[in-house]
């Protein structure tokens, strides 16, 4: 699902040039659950925003179900992620213009569903927030919020998911819950995820680890 081979990333500082990501090569199965840990300043983010598409390396290859995804501009990359690609962020990145059945119904809309808000509902029902559908961000807690963010993550389908430390801004029993629904709907559609996170615990429900020292695997 997911190739990697000798990526690399640089940035230029006044000092000279700053390695970020440094030679690193790896593959992800389809329908694995593979967790990036490291320190802090590891290069965990980095990593994520190289394999996505996000940002393109300075050095080194992607290939995202068989899409060389670092030779495509960014329209190109962009197409490849709203196809295969889901995302769940640290920040909950939910729009605050929108209510949370229209956060979920977004990518729905945005793939050309005809019917998009019966899915959306399903999806937030599903996530334990069948009560809170025209609730908007400012009106939800942070655990709901994620909830809703992994609702829109899923809405989709994708082939693979990306979550960027999915508990990060959550007290512990509540990121527990949003884990316990993470990997749950992970399990249901048949993702494969890859998890970056400093939770050691969170990272042990993965299948594998990969872990980064200095933006180098260790």
């Amino acid at each position: 699902m997911l190739r990697a081979e000798g990526l690399g990333k640089t940035v230029a500082l006044p000092s000279g040039q700053l390695v970020i990501l440094d030679d690193v090569s790896l593959e992800v199965q389809r329908g694995e659950a593979v967790a990036v840990v490291g320190a802090s300043g590891s290069g965990k983010s980095t990593m994520l925003a190289l394999l996505a598409g996000l940002d393109t390396p300075s050095t080194g290859s992607v290939w995202l179900d068989g899409q060389p995804i670092s030779r495509l501009d960014e329209d190109g990359r962009a197409r490849v992620r709203a196809a295969r690609v889901g995302f769940v962020f640290q920040s909950f990145q939910l729009l605050p213009s929108l209510s949370a059945v229209e956060n979920v119904m977004l990518p729905l809309e945005l793939a050309g569903h005809r019917q998009p808000e019966p899915e959306a509902r399903q999806l937030l029902v599903r996530v334990g927030l069948g009560d809170r559908l025209h609730h908007y961000p400012r009106q939800l807690s942070g655990g709901e919020q994620q909830r809703v963010a992994l609702a829109r993550a899923f809405a989709s389908k994708p082939a693979l998911l990306f979550a960027d430390e999915p508990t990060g801004n959550l007290d512990t029993e509540t990121g527990r819950q949003v884990a316990d629904l993470l990997f749950e709907l992970n399990r249901q559609q048949g993702t494969t995820l890859v998890l970056v996170t400093h939770d050691e615990r969170l990272a042990a429900r993965c299948g594998r680890q990969i872990r980064l020292a200095s933006g180098r695997l260790a």
